[in-house]
């Protein structure tokens, strides 16, 4: 109890075999999401702890940890600021709320909304904010992860993303329809930032 978790994302599993392909392997780089699901749960190496909006990454890049605000934050019941982290060559936000849940945002650099959902055909549409989104989750085995994956618009469309994608993990890993409900008010948050 109280131990932090650390996020395995969903939609990066979705899309294992593009983040494969796109250079991931032998870069040095830990890639978080890629291994099996009885890994041991290790998350991103993060590089530095982010300050929210505080346009800190390479010049012309979105930095992932400045789509949630302080104010942001406080809303997803998070305490602390995001740790930059990369997943499969994409830059992402790694952020923990110890005994509770894991949040990871990424900017997916490899793969759109059509491809996610080609490769993943039982993801649910969903409304949100001014997009239509894709959810998905295992609502049967209810694992506590749940994955809301975003169109890469605005600033994130610009950066060379192509999703954005909003992983929620529970540390518990039970109870799926509410980490789906985080992970849904948390990607309200962003979509503005987006669009």
């Amino acid at each position: 109890m109280g131990e932090a978790v650390r996020v395995r994302p969903v939609a990066a599993l979705l899309a294992g075999a593009v983040l494969a392909g796109a250079g991931a392997c032998g870069t040095g780089e830990r890639v978080a999401g890629l291994a099996s699901v009885g890994d041991s749960g290790a998350g991103p190496v993060a590089s530095a702890p982010a300050t929210a909006r505080s346009g800190t990454a390479a010049q012309g890049e979105l930095d992932p940890c400045s789509l949630l605000g302080p104010a942001d934050r406080s809303s997803a019941g998070l305490a602390e600021a995001g740790e930059r982290a990369t997943v499969g060559g994409s830059p992402a936000c790694d952020y923990v709320q110890p005994g509770d849940f894991g949040l990871l945002v990424t900017l997916d650099h490899h793969a759109d909304l059509d491809l996610l959902r080609e490769r993943s055909p039982e993801a649910e549409e969903v409304r949100v904010g001014a997009v239509t989104a894709l959810r998905v989750a295992d609502l049967a085995a209810d694992d506590g992860t749940c994955a809301v994956l975003l169109p890469a618009g605005g600033a994130a469309g610009r950066s060379g993303a192509r999703s954005v994608h909003v992983d929620v993990t529970l540390t518990d890993f039970q109870d799926t329809r509410r980490a789906c409900t985080r992970a849904l008010a948390v990607a309200e948050l962003i979509e503005p930032e987006l669009t």
